[in-house]
């Protein structure tokens, strides 16, 4: 920094003094100096010259990288945010790789005033002592050569994953371009995002690219990376999620090349100001737990919610339920399923979830008298680590190059910025930001969206699992170097570093409980030989009914596979003729309302794949795929409006206002035989958006179960805590409307599909009349 006048103003609110630059710590508070540097967008840069001052608070470090010399203070925003910085709020859950919008510098420019768009969490090197410090991250492809079998694999996984949230975003082209993919140790990130042209990327134009990595590919992967790159460039790799699963597969056979070690202790303390302690942790707060090699680690973090009234006992029946679900799963290396058991920790989650809500019904608690939880989990299985969250509870990763929060909270404000309504540094400012969305407790399960996530193991690194005791005013963000980073260099253990971020918690923050839990996971690389050359990948589709909806994931219409057979070409002729002039006649005989009608989607095999979808993978045998997915227009009948909750009850079918439904707005029940027409997806492909064309009615599944015969005792045995089906159920929903409109997760509706259905112009209802409209 040439400029001697700059200083660096503290982080702490309470203090904010000002000191010289290179310091380490304020000379007034000894409150860690956060250094946030931050890349600009926009023009006008090019009259300052390195070590100026910008907008009166930001230090010009080079050509696009600058310092906030006054990170207490929040920054300033725009009235309105810009078309093309939308993907970047709508794109937040992928935090760990995107930067995220920060706020807007105003700079002169002669007479005009411009702005400049700041991003946070750029690839800048930020660790203090960092000779690089300020500079930009190396790009994928200088740091390519020089990499692991694991961690090339590692990059390209990231990279895959990737591909279906940018293309929904139309930003997908932001991937092919190499010098915005830069790497920080294990980590894929990217500058800056580049909205697409007219023609969208494709999977082609990926494949093509991965091959320029090929000359400097490791020998372990070599053929493996060959095979799929061709496989891209042919067009045999139809979707992103078939390429995450050859690279899952390839990923596990690299992965046996290293053993990992974990070592876990948490710490839980009531606090200064609270007489009661509400969290709850796994393992017993205190008690150090080290695995044996290759053993699997949990670890747990709740923070009540309901005060003296139950906030404690929903924490501790959370980690006792959690712990008996999650104690059951084969996590075993060779069992490892990786969406099954995502599926597994989200149902583990929901049965939590059920249990503290039934007790609550029990107990006759309604809106704020009722208890609840967060939740953060980490689960360790193979090469991954698995972290499950509901709530604000948060979880960092700490490796030797930096510090990252990998988990959104579902509070107000983030879900504002998932929505592109606002920028996350704005929405904490508004008082009801804090306010969660969704805990565990608080509703029936139907409503409950657990977010699990899993990322590759590669190098020795940190989870830090918290309760927002720690995690409020950014204390992490200030204190992971001196408290959390020694660790990986040996030079405190668990025990000590847990001590001190409690300290921490209870002298910076002081006004809640402070839970941690450190996972420290040592991975030691075995040496790669030919012993360790991972097979080419196989391209056969995963059957979907083994797969599951992942926030990374891209789900596709199976199309059945085709048998080859002699082909009688004057029968075929033949009937060709016949359905031509049947079409003739229904096009003057029938009414046009009827010509026009969608047709319904089913599990069935004769159905057809759309004009512009890829060519069906072949299979060994001939039996159709189930179905998989749901596209707009299409439409669909409900059998029965009851799917299975997490404990094998029926809960009921639910259509939800907004995306992403983590708030509990209800526009109704969907009755079975409802028809509803799919009219858009979200950006992740988990959630469709539904429009009632016409409602059942309630009770009257299209196929009901035949009834079990009773006892006159079975009533007297039932416990007080057990839904009865005679009692007023805890939640009433009324029913929806035809032509109301609202979100469903696509696996939740899959299971209750009618099959092989026409639709009726009386059961098509509103969505016969709003195709009538658009002709």
């Amino acid at each position: 920094m040439k400029n001697p006048a700059a200083t660096l103003h503290c982080p702490n609110n309470r203090c904010q003094a000002a000191n010289p630059p290179n310091n380490k710590f304020c000379q007034t508070c000894r409150t860690p100096l956060v250094k946030r540097y931050l890349w600009a967008l926009g023009a006008g840069l090019e009259a300052y010259k390195p070590g100026e001052a910008i907008a009166s608070r930001y230090l010009l470090v080079n050509s696009s990288v600058l310092l906030d010399t006054q990170p207490a203070i929040p920054p300033e925003t725009a009235e309105e945010i810009p078309p093309e910085f939308i993907a970047y709020l709508r794109l937040s859950p992928y935090q760990l790789h995107l930067p995220q919008l920060y706020g807007v510098a105003s700079i002169k420019a002669g007479r005009k005033t411009s702005q400049l768009w700041l991003l946070e969490e750029a690839p800048i090197w930020g660790r203090d002592g960092s000779e690089v410090q300020g500079q930009l991250l190396p790009e994928l492809t200088s740091a390519w050569k020089s990499a692991s079998a694991v961690r090339q694999l590692n990059w390209l996984w990231q990279w895959a994953n990737l591909w279906q949230p940018f293309s929904s975003e139309g930003v997908a082209s932001s991937l092919l371009v190499p010098t915005l993919l830069r790497v920080e140790g294990s980590i894929l990130r990217l500058l800056k995002l580049q909205p697409d042209p007219q023609a969208a990327p494709t999977l082609q134009q990926l494949g093509q690219l991965w091959s320029q990595l090929l000359p400097d590919t490791s020998p372990v992967i070599a053929g493996f990376c060959q095979k799929l790159c061709t496989q891209l460039r042919d067009g045999q790799i139809h979707s992103s999620e078939q390429l995450v699963t050859l690279l899952d597969r390839g990923l596990k056979d690299c992965g046996q090349a290293q053993s990992r070690r974990y070592h876990i202790f948490t710490h839980s303390d009531a606090g200064p100001s609270r007489h009661q302690n509400e969290d709850a942790c796994y393992p017993p707060s205190g008690q150090p737990i080290s695995s044996l090699t290759n053993t699997n680690a949990l670890a747990i973090v709740c923070d009540g919610i309901g005060g003296h009234e139950g906030g404690e006992v929903a924490s501790n029946l959370a980690i006792d339920i959690l712990r008996q679900r999650v104690g059951k799963l084969a996590t075993a290396s060779e069992n490892w399923e990786p969406m099954s058991l995502t599926l597994e920790l989200e149902k583990a989650a929901c049965a939590a979830n059920d249990a503290i809500s039934q007790q609550n019904d029990s107990e006759q608690r309604s809106e704020r008298q009722r208890m609840g939880t967060t939740l953060v989990m980490a689960q360790s299985c193979a090469h991954e680590m698995y972290i499950t969250h509901v709530g604000d509870s948060r979880v960092y990763w700490v490796t030797r190059h930096n510090c990252h929060q990998i988990t959104q909270d579902d509070d107000l404000a983030s879900r504002e910025v998932r929505l592109g309504y606002s920028l996350y540094r704005n929405a904490v400012q508004q008082p009801t930001s804090g306010s969660l969305v969704q805990a565990l407790g608080m509703a029936p399960s139907a409503t409950l969206h657990p977010t699990t996530q899993r990322f590759v193991l590669d190098e020795d690194s940190i989870f830090l699992l918290c309760s927002d005791g720690l995690s409020d005013n950014d204390r992490v963000e200030q204190y992971w170097q001196t408290e959390i980073l020694p660790i990986l260099d040996g030079q405190i253990d668990l025990p000590t570093a847990a001590a001190r971020l409690i300290e921490i918690g209870n002298r910076q923050n002081g006004h809640d409980n402070v839970t941690v839990a450190l996972v420290y996971c040592q991975v030691t690389p075995f040496r790669e030989t030919k012993s360790t050359e991972v097979s080419p990948p196989q391209t056969a589709l995963p059957n979907p009914a083994s797969t599951a909806p992942s926030r990374m994931k891209t789900q596709q219409l199976s199309a059945p596979a085709k048998v080859k057979s002699p082909r009688p070409w004057g029968l075929l002729l033949g009937i060709v003729f016949l359905l031509g002039l049947g079409g003739v006649l229904a096009y003057l005989l029938l009414p046009r309302s009827l010509l026009q009608l969608p047709t319904i989607v089913s599990s069935s095999s004769n159905s057809s794949p759309p004009p512009n979808s890829p060519p069906p993978a072949t299979s060994p045998t001939p039996n159709p795929s189930p179905l998989s997915g749901l596209d707009a227009p299409a439409v669909i009948q409900i059998t029965r409006s009851t799917p299975l909750n997490s404990q094998d009850r029926e809960t009921p079918l639910l259509l939800r206002r907004e995306l992403p439904s983590q708030e509990q707005l209800i526009v109704g029940q969907i009755p079975p035989g409802s028809v509803l027409q799919a009219i858009g997806r979200s950006p992740d492909r988990e959630w469709l958006q539904l429009k009632v064309c016409s409602v059942g009615a309630i009770g009257s599944d299209i196929q009901p179960p035949q009834p079990q015969p009773t006892t006159p005792e079975a009533p007297q045995q039932q416990s007080p805590r057990t839904p009865n089906s005679g009692q007023t159920q805890a939640y009433k929903y009324a029913q929806v409307q035809p032509g109301n409109i609202g979100w469903m997760r696509e696996k939740e509706i899959l299971p209750l599909i009618e099959a092989n259905t026409a639709p009726t112009s009386a059961q098509l209802g509103e969505c016969a009349a709003g195709e009538g409209a658009r002709e």
